[in-house]
């Protein structure tokens, strides 16, 4: 039976805060426990983001569709996916579920319920990770969503494991994450001033992988 758009819109809310408090939950413990070295606050923070989203959307694929993004649920509503009522209540839900993910990060370590970020990510060579991050994500999606279902949740969370490492943006690839680490003053943030280049690249990016599998897989079913 399907779940209703209340029972739908609440499952985007709560993975997506889930997903927001383990990427920043796991910075903080990282860089805490790494000692001053980066790599491996970054491994740490790498590993927990990748089997965080494995699991979420696991346990919330079969209610909502577990996208957790914003930019996932504007190209599934142009692929006819999720109606635009759906994503008009999902989008709000996932920004204020970012929101509380790093609200209760914040306050499992002991530090101010929300803090501007301080953290400098600005330049066109971080802006194009974004871009890239985001347009991978998709087609990892798109790919996967036709051909073996099954298999998304895995295939995403691997995918951004290794994003982490191959974007000089550590590949945030969702406007919701963006925006709510811009409120987070520790290790995963970024600055406000740099995330809105952040998310513009993060849609873009979503855009021209769907408009890419439009023309790979024209006869394939659209839906995530």
């Amino acid at each position: 039976m399907t779940a209703t758009l209340s029972r739908r819109t609440l499952a985007e809310f709560i993975g997506t805060g889930f997903l927001v408090a383990a990427v920043v939950g796991s910075g903080i413990m990282g860089e805490r426990l790494a000692a001053g070295n980066v790599a491996i606050a970054l491994l740490a923070n790498t590993i927990a983001t990748g089997a965080a989203l494995v699991s979420l959307i696991l346990a919330f694929g079969a209610i909502s569709g577990a996208h957790f993004n914003p930019a996932v649920t504007l190209v599934d509503a142009i692929e006819h996916g999720v109606d635009w009522r759906a994503a008009a209540c999902y989008i709000p839900a996932q920004l204020l579920g970012g929101i509380g993910g790093v609200v209760l990060a914040h306050l499992m370590f002991g530090l101010p319920v929300l803090s501007l970020s301080h953290h400098a990510r600005s330049g066109a060579a971080q802006v194009l990770s974004e871009f890239l991050a985001t347009f991978g994500l998709l087609c990892v999606i798109w790919g996967c969503s036709r051909r073996r279902t099954e298999m998304v949740p895995f295939a995403v969370g691997a995918y951004i494991t290794a994003a982490y490492w191959f974007t000089s943006s550590t590949s945030f690839a969702n406007p919701a994450v963006a925006m709510a680490r811009s409120l987070s003053d520790t290790f995963a943030g970024i600055r406000p001033s740099d995330m809105p280049l952040f998310v513009l690249a993060e849609f873009a990016g979503a855009i021209a992988a769907t408009l890419l599998f439009r023309w790979l897989a024209p006869a394939s079913p659209r839906t995530l």
